[in-house]
């Protein structure tokens, strides 16, 4: 029995709950004054792009304090390591422990208003019925209400457990091989094969497979799954050779194929990006999906609650200038991931607003039925 071809069709069903994530941790190092012009000075640099003078802090945000006193305020806070200072005379910059003392205890995630939220409801509710245009447009979505990389990563099935396999007869010489995960997700691929599969002896070998896989996830059958069938000899439908053979397949995620991105054009408007070198880096990380997934997987994100890398925390040196704002959403009992990437200087309060958002929209019971088709030839 020989492969030719394969369509892949998933289905998802809804999810019933939302964990939620501890609350941030509180810096407790800074005084009151301290924290106030921390979180003054992170507010403008996102805003302006630019080093922060005293004069202009204290001008812009009418604080009632001498020039002179936020200038020692700034001052300390660089020796602490939160601001530095570009050159001299210059006004001064958040650092990376700047931007996570903003995220961990100085800024607010900006809830959407009620009309975007409406909006973002009313778009993706009629797109429930294809994931691929659904994440599609997650991600266009996302990318243009922060003008930053979009990325959604579809839900990983070799982690679901396995609630059935069938092999169904279509017109010869075709057969369809299902399988159902408990999460309420089905992984359909069709083959065509060299064999006349005759229905009683096909009933037969799916009952004795269905015996040995049922209740197993589905990256373990992969592993074993020549142990467990070696002494199923008389199967004349060929189906436990052609299942080995395409066990990779049939049991895996191809973890390339599971990154939807948007946003390109938007994050390299940016002014990080007005340096050539720092375009080719953005492309280069980029371009390399698995590095996307490895890059967004390594957050313990919980359902529905953001968590936030920022440089050196995302543990690799190619991305050590952007940080990250990932989510994870739930369907079912398999989980896949929402999240924003662009340089330190982002908007957190918002990329957190706009992430929560989306992980809830794709966790809500109205993802009744998803369905997406992947061709390829073999």
């Amino acid at each position: 029995m020989r492969p030719t071809g394969r369509i892949f069709v998933l289905r998802i069903q809804p999810v019933e709950s939302i964990a939620t994530q501890p609350p941030y941790h509180a810096d407790k190092g800074l005084g009151d004054r301290e924290k106030q012009i921390l979180g003054l000075i992170v507010r403008s640099f996102i805003d302006k792009a630019g080093p922060v003078g005293s004069r202009s802090l204290a001008r812009q945000y009418g604080l009632h304090l001498s020039p002179a006193t936020v200038r020692n305020t700034m001052s300390d806070l660089e020796l602490l390591g939160y601001l530095r200072q570009p050159y001299t005379s210059a006004g001064r910059m958040p650092t990376q422990l700047g931007y996570r003392a903003f995220v961990d205890d100085l800024g607010e995630a900006k809830e959407l208003s009620s009309l975007e939220k409406k909006l973002l409801r009313a778009k993706l509710d009629r797109l429930m019925s294809d994931t691929d245009d659904l994440f599609n447009a997650s991600t266009l979505l996302l990318s243009r209400m922060s003008n930053l990389l979009a990325v959604v990563l579809s839900p990983k099935l070799s982690t679901g457990v396995l609630e059935r396999l069938d092999v169904v007869p279509l017109s010869s010489p075709n057969v369809m091989i299902v399988i159902s995960v408990r999460s309420r997700m089905v992984k359909t691929i069709i083959y065509q094969t060299e064999v006349d599969v005759k229905r009683r002896d096909l009933d037969r070998i799916v009952s004795i497979l269905n015996e040995r896989l049922a209740g197993l996830r589905l990256d373990e059958i992969r592993r074993t799954y020549a142990s467990r069938t070696r002494d199923i000899e008389d199967d004349s439908t060929g189906i436990v050779q052609l299942i080995l053979h395409e066990s990779a397949t049939l049991f895996g995620d191809v973890e390339a194929g599971r990154v939807n991105h948007s946003g390109t054009q938007e994050l390299l408007r940016q002014p990080e990006f007005q340096n050539a070198r720092n375009v080719q880096q953005l492309i280069k990380v980029i371009e390399d999906k698995g590095f996307v997934v490895k890059l967004f997987e390594q957050a313990h994100s919980v359902i529905g609650q953001a968590v936030v890398s920022i440089g050196s925390e995302l543990q690799d040196e190619s991305a050590s200038g952007y940080s990250t704002v990932t989510a994870r959403y739930q369907i079912g009992e398999t989980t896949g991931m929402v999240g924003l990437l662009g340089p330190m200087r982002m908007d957190y309060e918002r990329a957190i607003g706009l992430v929560e958002t989306m992980a809830s929209l794709l966790s809500q019971p109205a993802v009744r039925l998803m369905q997406s088709e992947i061709k390829s030839h073999g």
